[in-house]
């Protein structure tokens, strides 16, 4: 499933999938995705660290796309509130006129919702891939996440998440 406007994403939401092997996920259900510098610099694909072959074989790939701002000037004033690969994230989705962004940090996502982005991450991922029937079950992916990847979750959203 392709979609025909662009996907933006962050830094978490390709990471934490590449660690727990299921970046495929991405393309999957978005297509080709697009990422700011900033993004790419913050994935550090040169480095040997958890995820960063499947990430490099994404970029090689050309799903994967680095994309540069047109025009900084929106990423710096949210740079006044969010980290830079966040910053960037946004306004590239929202140069680009996004379908999606894909975030993961509350701040980021609040900011994204107040500028009219649609927003997802990793967890919405998870329910479209269990949705769309690539994985039956959600438990050993989140047990991934907290454990390989250091994905922070509330114990009352994992419960939630496993009983859909």
């Amino acid at each position: 499933m392709t979609s025909p406007m662009p996907v933006v994403s962050n830094t978490s939401p390709i990471l934490n999938l590449a660690i727990i092997g299921q970046l495929n996920w991405l393309r999957q259900q978005f297509g080709t995705i697009q990422i700011p510098p900033a993004v790419l610099d913050e994935l550090k694909v040169d480095d040997d660290r958890p995820g960063s072959p499947l990430i490099r074989a994404a970029l090689i790939d050309g799903w994967l796309q680095v994309q540069p701002l047109g025009d900084t000037k929106i990423a710096q004033l949210l740079r006044q509130t969010l980290d830079v690969g966040e910053a960037e994230a946004i306004a590239l989705a929202l140069e680009r006129h996004a379908e999606w962004i894909l975030l993961d940090e509350r701040d980021g996502r609040k900011a994204a919702k107040s500028l009219g982005l649609q927003v997802t991450g990793v967890l919405g991922v998870l329910l479209r891939a269990k949705a769309s029937g690539e994985v039956i079950s959600l438990a050993p992916a989140i047990h991934d996440l907290a454990h390989k990847a250091g994905f922070r979750l509330a114990p009352e959203l994992v419960e939630r998440i496993l009983e859909t």
